[in-house]
């Protein structure tokens, strides 16, 4: 019998609970881009899923729990680290990364909804920060591997030199509303490069 609550984003399911989860956060994600979480409603993703309202309910629970399960299916699906051979290269290829992703019609919307939920709810915070510890380890590597290289300083600490590429990414989606163009994506990634070569992350 399946259980009555389950935390979102604790285990990964199969069969046809896997393609109801699937179809579920495909309509949340979709609802999101469309109205953004203001409009979030389970009763109105049940219904775009295709699925019984019963069922969202007694696994997601609020919209918060759909919300939380959505960013922790992304860290699942995230695409994997491009290695260019430079550190450079690795970088910009993660800030373009990034800036697309944050550019898209539909994903931008959801990570605004997201972060947004993250201010007041425990369970999306949580997420979020699974999330990103996700996308930072898939990462870090290229920073360790420019280290033993003799690119940058030793002790230079990896996971700071991969957020500092994102943050001004982020910065331009949450706070300005400039573009998040490749030429940004370079910026950043360029900038995180000579922070890292001058001992600002060592």
């Amino acid at each position: 019998m399946e259980p009555t609550t389950v935390e979102p984003g604790t285990v990964r399911p199969g069969g046809r609970t896997a393609r109801v989860r699937a179809s579920v956060l495909q309509a949340t994600g979709d609802a999101i881009a469309e109205h953004g979480l203001i409009g979030l409603d389970l009763a109105d993703v049940a219904a775009r899923a295709e699925v019984g309202k019963t069922t969202v309910y007694r696994r997601w629970s609020s919209t918060y729990g759909l919300i939380a399960d959505l960013i922790a299916s992304m860290a699942e699906d995230s695409s994997p680290r491009t290695e260019t051979g430079s550190l450079e290269g690795d970088l910009k290829a993660n800030a373009r990364l990034v800036a697309k992703t944050l550019a898209d019609p539909r994903q931008g919307p959801i990570f605004k909804a997201v972060i947004a939920a993250a201010t007041c709810d425990d369970r999306t915070a949580e997420a979020l920060r699974r999330f990103y510890e996700v996308r930072i380890a898939e990462w870090a590597p290229c920073v360790t591997q420019a280290i033993t290289r003799g690119d940058l300083p030793p002790g230079t600490d990896a996971r700071e030199v991969i957020a500092a590429v994102s943050a001004p990414l982020y910065y331009r989606l949450l706070a300005s509303g400039l573009p998040l163009d490749t030429a940004t994506a370079d910026r950043a990634a360029e900038a995180a490069v000579a922070g890292a070569r001058a001992g600002v992350y060592a």
